[in-house]
C-alpha cells in the first residue's frame, strides 16, 4: 500500500508570503490524518484539492498559535459542509478547553461528535488515534512547553499467497485462501490438511511516518523515528544559529539530520523553517553533511510512503 504525506505549511512562528503554518496531512484510501493546523490550513487544503470531510482526526503537537489557530476555523467548516461522522482530536491537556470557549464548538452544537483525545504533561507512550489499517502513537518532545510528536504507522499485513501453488494443493474456496493467509491451517473436503508453509509468504510490515516538531534533538524524537520510512523533522535554524535554537526549544537542520541517522530512517524532510532564509538551501546542504537523502519539504506537494 502507499499514502501520501502533503505538508501544508512550513514556515515557523509567522507566515511569510511564500510560506504557511505548521500542518501536514497525511492521506491513505481516501482517509486522512492532519498534523497540527496552523493558521491557514484549511485554505491549503482547498489550494491542494484536498478533501476536508475525509479527516478522521487532527493531531495537535502543542498549544502556541503557530500550531492550532487554524483548527477551530476548520472545524467550524466541517459543521458547515454537514459532517456527521465523528472527529478525533488530540492534543495536550487543555485543547478541549480552548475549543469549547469557541463559540459554536460545543459538542452539543455541532452535528458530528468530537473525541478528544487529551495528553497529560508526563506521558511517556500513548496510542491516540487506530482504525482497521494505521496507529497514530504520540511521545514527548522537548520544547518550552509541553508538546507531543506523533508517529503514523500502517499495520502489518498477511504475507502474499502463492494462488497456484495453493490450488494445486487442493485450495479452492475463498475462505480457505483466507484463512491461510492469516497463517491457519485448512482440512480439504476429503481430510486432507493444507498448512500456510510454503503457500504464504511473510508479513508485510506497513510504511512509517514521524512527525517531530517543535523540538530540540531528544529521545521521543528518535524513538518516533525509529526506521520511519519518511520523517519530517523541524529545522529552523542553521549551525551558526545552534545558541539561539537552544534558547527557544528548536533544532538545526544538522540537528535534525543527527535525529534521522541515529533513528535509522529512510528519508528526511526538513521543514519549520525561520522567515531569516528566504531559500532553504543552506539547511538542506548543512543536514545532508550527516543525512544524504534529506530534501526541503514544499507546501502541497506529495511525498509518497510506499513498505
Amino acid at each position: 500500500m502507499v499514502f501520501e504525506v502533503i505538508p501544508l505549511g512550513v514556515g515557523s512562528a509567522i507566515p511569510t508570503r511564500t510560506r504557511h503554518l505548521a500542518g501536514t496531512l497525511v492521506r491513505r484510501e481516501g482517509r486522512s490524518v492532519l498534523f497540527d493546523c496552523g493558521e491557514g490550513s484549511q485554505l491549503q487544503l482547498v489550494r491542494g484539492g484536498l478533501t476536508r470531510g475525509a479527516l478522521d482526526a487532527i493531531c495537535i503537537t502543542h498549544l502556541h498559535g503557530d500550531h492550532l489557530y487554524g483548527l477551530p476555523g476548520l472545524v467550524t467548516t466541517l459543521a458547515l459542509l454537514e459532517r456527521t461522522d465523528p472527529l478525533t482530536i488530540v492534543g495536550p491537556e487543555g485543547i478541549r478547553d480552548v475549543m469549547r470557549a469557541m463559540p459554536g464548538l460545543k459538542n452539543d452544537w455541532l452535528p458530528f461528535d468530537v473525541a478528544y483525545r487529551e495528553l497529560a504533561e508526563g506521558f511517556e507512550h500513548q496510542v491516540v488515534f487506530e482504525d482497521d489499517h494505521v496507529t497514530v502513537e504520540a511521545r514527548p518532545i522537548d520544547h518550552r512547553v509541553f508538546c507531543a510528536g506523533f508517529r503514523y504507522q500502517e499495520k502489518t499485513r498477511p504475507g502474499s499467497i502463492d494462488g497456484d501453488a495453493a490450488r494445486a494443493a487442493g485450495v479452492s474456496e475463498g475462505w480457505q485462501f483466507e484463512a491461510l493467509k492469516r497463517r491457519e491451517t485448512v482440512t480439504l473436503d476429503d481430510g486432507t490438511e493444507v498448512t500456510p508453509d510454503g503457500l504464504v509468504g511473510p508479513e508485510r510490515p506497513g510504511g512509517a511516518f514521524a512527525y517531530v516538531l517543535d523540538t530540540v534533538p531528544c529521545e521521543g524524537g528518535r524513538q518516533l523515528a525509529a526506521g520511519a520510512d519518511l520523517v519530517l523533522h523541524e529545522a529552523t535554524f542553521t549551525d551558526e544559529h545552534a545558541e539561539r535554537a537552544a534558547e527557544v526549544g528548536h533544532s538545526t537542520a544538522r540537528q535534525a539530520a543527527e535525529v534521522a541517522r541515529d533513528a535509522g530512517a529512510e528519508r528526511l524532510l526538513l521543514t519549520h523553517f525561520s522567515a531569516r532564509y528566504s531559500d532553504p538551501a543552506p539547511l538542506v546542504a548543512e543536514a545532508r553533511e550527516v543525512f544524504p537523502n534529506t530534501d526541503a519539504a514544499e507546501e502541497l506537494a506529495r511525498y509518497e510512503v510506499r513498505r
